[in-house]
């Protein structure tokens, strides 16, 4: 298995000259809001020519709305517009998708939930999929007020947030400003904020992992790299984080899906954005002020999940999450599996995810 270093985001050629990447009014058309009325309610299967299950097939939607047993449509959230797909009825579990996927990412989770029981909604993050693109608001705090809007606007009192990578840190942040917004937290492959920078600043071998990040400040490069050849650097960095124990993940088609989705105008940029602001704001009062923000603990049930062989994030990264949390804090590694647990082994996940969720009182 081979990490991805910086040089993977290096120029193959000229960059043309120009401004900021495309406004979110050129994306696909196929990703707009959809009119009034036309998604089906949550809860409700898609209509029979959908077929659940089937990787790649698009609705009228194109590479964002793909078919299944979910709903999708808009909501307004903290000043701009989400595209959610949501299956199943019962208490709220919100889940947010990582570098370089969508919300489609969950899509075996959102059916184990929605047959446990629960509200299985996952949300592209703003920039991706069929999200607004606007020109600013990458910031962590700022994303995660996205998310705890989103809950609001479903008219719900809180979820259970569930994230996994960039889906992660904004889950441990909007846990620790929006509290009373969640009612647990879930988050994989993801180590708590404070703790991923200063893994990255003094852990060579954790730096060295996540030589991607510091390879995205440089300007505009790395936009161009991952739309190259129809997106193939996505397929290769989802290749490189899988571990080997489930070979069949993932596949052509899979990668396809998320190569895809990539190439819809202004996500690339859109998508580095977050980590750009994530490195430049560490001597920036913004930064500071975050960081010092983050030094609030975790006050919800915790359960932090990480694969064993997670090259682009290192266990040991992850492992000291636990200090800041000052609830039931539970940690389970997956043996054999990389930086996608819940694509990986989606039985195994979705079964520690239900039983925790189901659990009135989650262990420390």
């Amino acid at each position: 298995m081979t990490v991805p270093d910086s040089s993977a985001f290096g120029p193959t050629g000229p960059v043309p000259p120009g401004g900021p990447a495309a406004p979110a009014d050129e994306a696909s058309p196929a990703d707009q809001a959809a009119p009034a009325g036309q998604a089906p309610p949550a809860g409700r299967a898609a209509p029979a020519d959908q077929a659940p299950g089937t990787v790649g097939r698009t609705a009228a939607g194109g590479p964002v709305r793909l078919d299944g047993p979910w709903a999708h449509r808009d909501v307004a959230a903290n000043g701009a517009r989400f595209h959610i797909a949501e299956l199943g009825e019962g208490p709220l579990v919100l889940l947010l998708h990582g570098f370089p996927q969508f919300w489609w990412t969950w899509r075996h989770q959102m059916t184990a939930l929605a047959d446990a029981g629960f509200r299985a909604v996952a949300m592209d993050l703003r920039g991706v999929g069929g999200s607004d693109r606007t020109p600013r608001g990458y910031d962590p705090a700022n994303l995660a007020l996205d998310v705890t809007g989103v809950i609001r606007s479903l008219g719900e009192p809180d979820a259970a947030l569930v994230g996994h990578d960039l889906g992660g840190y904004l889950a441990w942040t909007a846990a620790v400003m929006r509290p009373k917004l969640v009612r647990r937290l879930v988050v994989s492959s993801m180590p708590h904020p404070r703790r991923w920078r200063s893994s990255m600043l003094s852990d060579f071998s954790q730096s060295r992992a996540g030589s991607y990040v510091w390879g995205f400040q440089r300007p505009w490069l790395p936009e161009r790299q991952l739309l190259a050849d129809d997106a193939a650097l996505v397929g290769s960095l989802i290749q490189d984080w899988a571990g080997p124990r489930t070979p069949e993940f993932p596949d052509e088609e899979t990668l396809d899906v998320y190569r895809r989705a990539m190439s819809i105008p202004s996500t690339a940029h859109c998508s580095i954005e977050p980590y750009r602001w994530m490195v430049r704001s560490m001597a920036r009062p913004d930064g500071i002020q975050f960081n010092r923000r983050m030094k609030r603990p975790v006050r919800v049930p915790t359960l932090h999940l990480h694969g064993s062989l997670d090259p682009a994030v290192r266990t040991r990264s992850s492992a000291g999450s636990g200090e800041y949390v000052e609830a039931p804090y539970r940690w389970r590694l997956f043996d054999g599996v990389g930086h996608f647990p819940h694509e990986e082994d989606p039985i195994g996940f979705s079964t520690e995810l239900i039983n925790w969720l189901k659990d009135p009182e989650p262990d420390r």
